[in-house]
């Protein structure tokens, strides 16, 4: 049990060094483009030295190969490249002895005359970008056109483009066109959104307002508080809409409840005049007398007259 829970330890500590540890990866100089020939330091700004945060790169010839490994040359957490060729073109990053990571930047080395100085990190929404165009010979700032997406924005004398207040809308691929040096590779400039902060809600209790810095109210503005404004108690209909929806109501409730009513009445009534056992009517008519009974009838009828016959003689 006590191993078990050793090992739980060192896992909950390894998973949090991971998470809590955090680096960035920073150039110099600060552009995603760089000509050849020209020094470039990657460092590492990182929150906790002991994880020994390394700068790697993924390139055309080299997969998440170390610096000081067949290029750069190693100085702590940081990583300096004295002469950029364009075969160091490819996505650069910070890795941890755990295998976390930081940021990335792409970097692409040109053998032309002209670079595109722009963000290498996101840009986040609301904030202004400077965009300069950046030439290898004197003047370092020609006349510039500057294009988004193969389509021109437009042409600025001094070499520098601001872009105001960016939104998602000004992500993609931006490059710039000198007339005498030519023309600078493609770099994508992201943007982030901009992070939401919550307002507290109003507080429901309203601040107190003296009468002399309370505004002016005219007559037919301010609500009239003499006893015209007491809602009547009658039975008058109120006037305009009003009376529809009191009538509509009405009869609403009249044709739900008194089907009910009927009913019940009824069958109140129904019970009422059920005829109890004392109460049930006894049949008075006479059934009609059998074939026996009538001989019987006709002996005695005879029996009488023969003793009549026999007193009177």
């Amino acid at each position: 049990m006590e191993e078990a829970s050793l090992l739980w330890l060192l896992f909950l500590t390894s998973l949090l060094s991971c998470t809590t540890n955090q680096a960035s990866l920073t150039v110099s100089p600060s552009r995603s483009q760089m000509f050849e020939d020209e020094f470039v330091s990657l460092s590492c700004e990182e929150d906790d030295s002991s994880a020994g945060w390394t700068v790697r790169r993924n390139t055309r010839g080299d997969t998440r190969t170390q610096c000081g490994v067949h290029w750069g040359e190693l100085a702590g957490s940081s990583c300096k490249i004295p002469d950029m060729v364009p075969l160091d073109s490819g996505v650069y990053w910070c890795e941890s002895r755990e295998g976390a990571t930081s940021n990335t930047i792409n970097i692409t080395v040109t053998g032309g005359s002209v670079v595109l100085q722009s963000p290498v990190l996101p840009v986040m929404e609301g904030h202004d970008v400077t965009l300069t165009c950046r030439t290898k010979t004197p003047p370092s700032n020609p006349t510039a056109d500057f294009y988004k997406d193969g389509s021109l924005i437009r042409t600025e004398p001094t070499g520098h483009m601001t872009i105001h207040h960016v939104s998602r809308s000004d992500e993609g691929l931006y490059k710039c066109l000198s007339s005498s040096d030519g023309e600078s590779p493609s770099s994508w400039i992201s943007v982030t959104e901009k992070p939401t902060t919550t307002v507290p809600p109003p507080t429901t209790e309203a601040p107190p307002t003296s009468a002399a810095s309370a505004p002016p109210t005219s007559a037919a503005s301010a609500p009239p508080t003499s006893a015209t404004t007491v809602p009547p108690t009658s039975a008058v209909l109120p006037p305009g809409s009003s009376s529809y929806e009191f009538v509509f109501t009405l009869l609403r409730h009249l044709v739900v409840f008194c089907p009910y009513c009927i009913s019940t009445v009824l069958m109140v009534s129904l019970y009422r005049h059920r005829p109890t056992e004392n109460e049930r009517p006894v049949s008075m008519a006479m059934t009609p007398p059998t074939q026996p009974e009538e001989r019987l009838d006709d002996v005695y009828d005879d029996v009488i007259a023969a003793v009549t016959t026999e007193h009177h003689f």
